[in-house]
């Protein structure tokens, strides 16, 4: 009976070993970019995962695939809803189709701003607010404050670029979302979309001859190879990323792990907002080094162009679908009120 007993003891425990084995396996994440291995985002981020793992002792397994290898920006909402990857860093214009308000910084108002001036608005409550409609939506959930990308400026291949009327017939290149083409047609250029990983060889074929993006993504992607060689620093509208992971994958996390992600991005995002605003900066002279001109508007000169931007604020607000209230927050944490 004893030997029953213990022979019985032995081969529960053996069943139940592979049981515990698994239970201590990591969970696995993948995060999905597009940049490639050189942008500031990739490293961030790169740098995130591989802290996180240490971090959360061994419990999660981060794997990043940049350069788009698992999916663009644009698909990246849809594969974090139907389990494709478990968080992207996409920008909002990736987003728009699914909610439409995240075109709110493609509004008159946000034109020529600072990163300062920004953060009032997305840090605040527009931004809290804009993050529980995708939350909803998309079915993610948002680890903390944006990520930077930095100002976006217009950049071209034969045209010298020194004021803002200068963008007049030009086919321009946009990110994505309605709001950058509505902004394109303001200065009567033709739009066009180009998703970021076909950019250098759409430039080298011509396919448009002028594009928004910032200083650090022309310079990691050597962008000057493919014919770029003029930029007007003009502040179209000011760049970031949205940090999400699925909700299936936040909630198999538990409540101890999604402290320690959540804390980790509240103690980073500062550090990399700095880094990013470097990056930026540093990026002009690497591409005036490689033979670009860079020109630098008046503060005036863009707030001329502002002005002239908020006269068909009712207008964008209806073509883009926003939401007039919110549009009116945004507006006011700016320090506008009206239309003026």
């Amino acid at each position: 009976m004893l030997r029953r007993t213990l022979l019985g003891g032995a081969g529960a425990s053996a069943l139940a070993m592979p049981a515990l084995l698994r239970a201590q396996e990591p969970i696995k994440m993948r995060l999905s970019l597009d940049t490639s291995a050189t942008h500031t985002r990739t490293i961030q981020m790169t740098a995130f995962a591989q802290e996180l793992e240490k971090v959360a002792s061994g419990r999660i397994k981060v794997e990043v695939f940049h350069s788009a290898q698992l999916f663009r920006d644009r698909d990246v909402g849809k594969a974090l809803r139907q389990g494709g990857a478990e968080m992207g860093v996409p920008g909002p214009w990736n987003l728009t189709g699914i909610e439409a308000n995240l075109d709110i910084t493609q509004s008159p108002a946000f034109y020529g701003r600072t990163a300062t001036e920004v953060y009032k608005v997305i840090d605040g409550e527009v931004g809290k607010k804009l993050n529980a409609m995708l939350e909803k939506k998309l079915g993610v959930h948002i680890v903390g404050k944006w990520l930077d990308l930095g100002a976006s400026h217009t950049f071209s291949t034969a045209k010298s670029l020194n004021v803002p009327d200068d963008l007049k017939g030009l086919k321009i290149r946009t990110s994505g979302g309605a709001g950058q083409m509505v902004r394109v047609k303001f200065f009567e250029g033709v739009p066009n979309f180009t998703a970021w990983p076909d950019v250098p060889l759409a430039l080298s074929q011509g396919t448009f001859d002028a594009l928004f993006t910032t200083n650090e993504s022309v310079k990691s992607a050597k962008l000057w190879d493919s014919g770029v060689k003029y930029g007007l620093q003009d502040h179209q509208f000011f760049a970031q990323y949205i940090p999400m992971v699925s909700e299936a994958f936040w909630k198999k996390l538990g409540p101890d792990l999604q402290k320690t992600i959540t804390d980790m991005w509240a103690a980073k995002i500062g550090g990399w907002r700095t880094d990013m605003a470097k990056s930026q900066a540093e990026s002009v002279d690497i591409m005036k080094k490689a033979g670009m001109t860079i020109v630098d508007p008046a503060a005036g000169v863009l707030e001329g162009t502002r002005r002239k931007l908020m006269a068909t604020q009712d207008a964008v607000i209806k073509e883009l679908k926003l939401d007039p209230a919110l549009v009116a927050e945004a507006n006011a944490a700016l320090g506008i009120s009206g239309k003026s």
